[in-house]
């Protein structure tokens, strides 16, 4: 997924289409993708994408919106957030000029981080208009990194994204209803992680996994996937790619070590798992501290300050 594919009909006042200023997402698979527009004199969007849409308005319009049932007339001051969650229709009119923010992500992240956070079944909820200011900071800092070629790096858009799937699941799901028939439970999800770390550096079968979820194994693959966000076989890779990180960062193995006692083949296919996912180099992301980057130590915590120039 990236920015430019973000699948919306998008035209100004006069019929035209926007400008589109920044468009871009860093190597990796960070699921946050973004577009910069600038619209000329009216706003007019509509669609349903695959995935969520989270939008910020950089200046104060005056605005007719719908999200799935829900309608509403305002003007909502500059910085205003609203979210269309995947697969619900979104439209949206507007006078005057303005420059919106775009931010795509992908569903499937996102129930990752919720499941981190024990947060299953819960759901992205629709929003007109709302104020999130540490998501806009972030979403501010992501349009400087895209627009400055990634000047810190993939590592950084990538911890970047996570401090906004963070925020999303802290302040913008639903609250987890009691498990309907077929999903997973908190509970199991507990206790189907803690197997995996307790056995990280063996090879884990599906099937006991299954047996821990009490599903036979077609059936849970398919029950977790859809509570999880990922395959079980992405989520074991996910828990050995943060072990073996903590190890590398510990400096209590050398790399070859590590990825035996982490589960994987050998080194290399550690290595090139780390580029997949992170966007950079296994020796990079060790090197970088996850609290500091280049150019002055930016830290996401400050992510908030940032400004789209």
């Amino acid at each position: 997924m990236i920015a430019h594919e973000i699948k919306l009909a998008l035209t100004q006042e006069d019929g035209t289409s926007p400008t589109t200023l920044v468009a871009g997402g860093a190597p990796g698979e960070s699921g946050v993708s973004l577009r910069l527009v600038r619209f000329r004199d009216g706003l007019h969007l509509s669609g349903t994408i695959r995935e969520h849409l989270i939008c910020f308005l950089l200046a104060q319009a005056q605005f007719d919106c719908r999200i799935g049932g829900q309608t509403l007339r305002h003007e909502p001051p500059a910085g205003s957030l609203a979210i269309c969650p995947a697969g619900i229709a979104g439209r949206a009119d507007a006078k005057g000029s303005i420059d919106v923010v775009f931010i795509a992500v992908d569903p499937s992240h996102l129930a990752l981080a919720a499941a981190e956070d024990s947060a299953l079944d819960s759901q992205l909820m629709e929003r007109l208009a709302s104020s999130d200011q540490q998501l806009l900071g972030i979403a501010k800092t992501l349009v400087s990194e895209c627009k400055h070629n990634y000047v810190n790096g993939p590592l950084f858009w990538n911890e970047l994204a996570g401090a906004f799937l963070d925020g999303l699941v802290a302040r913008h799901l639903s609250r987890p209803q009691p498990p309907v028939r077929g999903s997973l439970s908190n509970e199991t999800l507990e206790r189907i992680r803690d197997y995996i770390v307790s056995n990280i550096g063996d090879s884990i079968e599906v099937a006991a996994l299954a047996k821990i979820a009490r599903r036979s194994p077609f059936h849970f693959s398919r029950v977790f996937s859809r509570s999880v966000g990922v395959s079980p076989h992405r989520y074991i890779v996910h828990l050995r790619l943060q072990r073996a990180l903590e190890l590398a960062r510990n400096g209590e193995a050398g790399l070859a070590e590590i990825a035996v006692r982490t589960g994987f083949a050998d080194q290399s296919h550690l290595w090139r798992w780390v580029r997949r996912v992170h966007g950079v180099s296994l020796s990079k992301l060790i090197a970088l501290p996850t609290s500091e980057h280049r150019d002055g130590g930016l830290d996401v915590a400050e992510a908030g300050a940032g400004t789209v120039s």
